[in-house]
């Protein structure tokens, strides 16, 4: 409601400055019409920009958000023009009225924008304002704990040996810290690593690891703001004496325009660093059960098709996945020329990380994974739904859900909380 406020607003303010005192026939007449063209056109020129020459983002963007785009253009134009006729015509007060007119049609769109995409979940996510404990990554390996289930036997959940002492914090923490390439040579991001509540006791439980990754574009912090990934995890661990997965928010791309398609290529070795200097990193840094069986690999959109590539090519590192909003299948627009950038034109090497094509080839019994989709993701839905069904063909065992909403932060964050305590249950944190 609120953006929409804003819109009619500063809409009826910039009416009202164009339609009242001389030149009013003018403006309706000219300036208007003219305003709406011009912004038209330089939507339609971006969004040519965007989707056929540039290209940087693998999929379209909604018609919807060029529609938002638009208008907020559209508040610029006829906020920049009606501010400076009326200091043209010494009226400052009215001058000043134009430019917040402008800011709050300007402000309605982007609010528009992000309801597509979520990624702003209230101001203060906006504004950079932390709803979480941050820590240095000194603090956390500052001291080696005595841990409490590294001989738990077959059947054995950890929470079922656990008791929280006393003095545990409420909360987690979130670390941001680089990760080295050092097998792959990788450029990563820093990445954002949330640590339970339990994480910080004497003894310490020895806790299964996720690797998360956001989407394309984005970067690791998304799913620390946008998906408010310390607040799931401290709501899991709180329902569950402290305990959490130890959850690690990698970078599979470098830079937040980049791609990399999840594999080894002149554009960088992602898969490399994700199966190898990853978890090399967490079990030498921290620690976490090492037990392959305690891990799980996940992602949103570019991230959760990179889950499941990651997941069906080395399953002895990442037995578990969580594959929200998935592509159909790993892409920089169209198979032809993902398949000459990353490839060299070599179709068969493409086939042997795509998951469609592995999970035709030959079985994957120990494998276990959960899909999930926005029940109005148009775009994603088809193939989120077309590699469950493949990958339960294929033996493992795999869950759908279809969550309220579209592809965004609304989605992926609901998703983890879904699908949080089966995870856990998978990696033997809990019954």
């Amino acid at each position: 409601m609120a953006v929409w406020a804003a819109l009619v607003v500063g809409a009826v303010v910039l009416g009202a400055l164009g339609s009242t005192g001389c030149g009013a026939r003018r403006w309706w007449s000219r300036v208007l019409p003219l305003s709406v063209l011009i912004a038209a056109v330089v939507t339609l020129v971006g969004a040519l920009l965007v989707e056929k020459v540039l290209r940087p983002f693998p999929d379209a963007i909604p018609p919807g958000v060029y529609l938002w785009i638009g208008v907020g253009v559209l508040g610029v134009l006829l906020g920049v023009r009606g501010a400076a006729a009326e200091l043209r015509a010494r009226r400052p007060w009215r001058a000043v009225a134009a430019v917040v007119a402008l800011l709050l049609v300007v402000v309605a769109a982007a609010g528009h924008v992000n309801r597509v995409y979520a990624e702003f979940s209230s101001v203060g996510t906006l504004l950079g304002l932390r709803e979480y404990r941050t820590m240095s990554l000194e603090q956390v390996t500052g001291r080696t704990a005595a841990t409490v289930g590294g001989d738990l036997g077959p059947g054995v959940t950890l929470e079922s040996v656990w008791t929280p002492p006393s003095g545990m914090p409420g909360t987690g923490a979130v670390v941001e810290t680089p990760i080295p390439g050092t097998a792959s040579g990788f450029g990563a991001r820093p990445a954002q690593v949330y640590l339970p509540p339990a994480y910080f006791t004497e003894p310490r439980p020895l806790l299964p690891v996720l690797v998360l990754m956001a989407g394309q574009p984005g970067g690791p912090e998304d799913w620390v703001r946008s998906g408010r990934l310390p607040v799931v995890a401290d709501e899991f661990a709180a329902d569950h004496a402290g305990l959490a997965p130890v959850i690690v928010v990698a970078d599979p791309i470098g830079s937040s325009l980049a791609n990399t398609l999840c594999v080894d290529s002149p554009e960088g070795n992602a898969h490399t660093y994700l199966a190898r200097d990853v978890p090399g990193w967490v079990r030498a840094t921290l620690q976490v059960d090492e037990d392959p069986g305690a891990w799980a690999i996940g992602g949103l959109s570019f991230g959760g098709t990179c889950a499941l590539q990651l997941a069906l090519t080395e399953p002895e590192v990442y037995p578990n996945f969580l594959a929200m909003s998935a592509q159909a299948e790993p892409t920089i627009g169209s198979r032809e020329k993902t398949i000459e950038t990353f490839f060299g034109g070599d179709a068969e090497a493409y086939r042997a990380g795509n998951p469609a094509d592995l999970l035709a080839s030959r079985p994957f019994p120990g494998l276990a994974g959960a899909f999930v989709v926005g029940s109005d993701d148009a775009e994603y839905g088809p193939g989120v739904r077309a590699l469950h069904d493949a990958t339960m063909r294929a033996g493992a065992d795999v869950r759908y859900a279809e969550l309220p909403g579209g592809h965004s932060y609304a989605v992926w964050s609901e998703g983890l909380r879904l699908e949080l305590p089966w995870l856990a249950r998978r990696m033997g944190l809990i019954a």
